[in-house]
């Protein structure tokens, strides 16, 4: 399973850092990666077409899951820095309502809006992850509003172009698996699992198949 583990360099709503610890499964065969930007239609194609298999890999123990949130288009919506925004409420989600980050992450994509529109405000983001569940909604909300995480943000996108924690972004958008960057059709999920299967070093389709309550690992 997958965890959020953000460690933003601003402090949300006047409280310590937020720093959950991180419980995915060491023992997966398979580490994904995802760095995504909500206003890529790479990272929502991707997502979309591979949603219900990474489900069924959570549950089954034979994945980890780690999303990175990035802002690579963020002056790409009218001046409202949507890609930023977006990202920050991931890490927001990650940070006060876990367990709903996988749906969350799906409903965000499923809405993204057109690149260089307004985008959605941050009243609205707030909405869509109460409407996900949270178990400290106030908490939640007034860290997507204030945008607490927008610093944070830019620090994990500023890494991930670095190649800092494996293959540079040099995209809008990326997904590894044990650290190997996926080069193929983001709307082929049979392509994307027989690239897990193959890098994956041989084991069979049956013991790596990635199923429902992943909650994402969130790090910059």
């Amino acid at each position: 399973m997958a965890t959020p583990t953000p460690a933003p360099t601003e402090t949300p709503a006047a409280e310590a850092a937020p720093t959950p610890a991180p419980t995915a499964t060491t023992t997966a065969p398979v580490d994904i990666h995802v760095y995504v930007d909500y206003l890529s239609p790479l990272a929502r194609d991707w997502q979309l077409a591979n949603a219900s298999q990474l489900s069924s890999w959570l549950s089954e123990g034979a994945a980890t899951l780690t999303y990175h949130p990035v802002s690579m288009l963020t002056a790409k919506s009218n001046g409202t820095k949507y890609s930023l925004r977006a990202a920050g409420a991931a890490a927001c989600v990650a940070t006060f309502s876990p367990a709903s980050f996988f749906s969350f992450n799906d409903d965000l994509l499923k809405r993204q809006p057109a690149v260089d529109s307004d985008g959605l405000s941050d009243k609205e983001l707030a909405d869509i992850a109460l409407a996900n569940g949270s178990d400290e909604p106030k908490k939640l909300r007034e860290c997507i509003e204030t945008e607490a995480f927008s610093t944070w943000v830019k620090a994990a996108t500023e890494r991930a172009i670095a190649g800092a924690d494996g293959p540079p972004l040099t995209g809008i958008s990326m997904v590894t698996v044990n650290g190997e960057a996926y080069v193929g059709d983001p709307t082929d999920a049979a392509e994307f699992s027989q690239f897990v299967l193959t890098t994956a070093s041989g084991k069979s389709a049956k013991g790596q198949s990635p199923s429902p309550t992943p909650s994402a690992s969130v790090t910059p």
